[in-house]
């Protein structure tokens, strides 16, 4: 496990308690809604397209396409500081939501708008495993 003393951990909270144990799995897990089929991320207790409560977390194939993307160059606090350069994502799933991410494992400069990645893991502590993604070499 790297150092990640002194960065931002995400507070899990009821709505996202499934999400962080999926990740902490190694699995992305998604919501669906079992009335209308729409697949959705962030977490939510109800579905964002029909309003229902019948939700189920499933898992993502963790395929995706890069949506647009920024290269971050200054760290927010020390604690990134070895990680600069770095990208800051937005991963169009194959199922369908967007989700915030890095594109890790490359150099920044190489990411383009429509790349094809896949999700990776990276263990922050005993708890908490952050979602990342790297190209898929074609």
């Amino acid at each position: 496990m790297n150092e990640h003393s002194g960065k931002l951990f995400p507070q899990p909270t009821k709505e996202t308690a499934k999400y962080w144990e999926g990740c902490h799995n190694h699995e992305l897990l998604i919501q669906k809604c079992n009335s209308c089929g729409h697949y959705q991320f962030y977490p939510r207790l109800m579905c964002t397209d029909c309003s229902s409560y019948h939700i189920d977390w499933v898992s993502a194939s963790g395929r995706g396409k890069v949506k647009s993307f920024t290269i971050m160059h200054r760290a927010i606090t020390k604690a990134y500081l070895a990680e600069t350069p770095y990208v800051i994502a937005l991963i169009e799933l194959e199922e369908g939501p967007t989700m915030m991410s890095n594109v890790v494992g490359c150099d920044p400069k190489t990411v383009e708008i429509g790349m094809d990645v896949e999700v990776t893991f990276e263990d922050w502590s005993e708890e908490i495993t952050i979602p990342k993604f790297k190209l898929i070499s074609t």
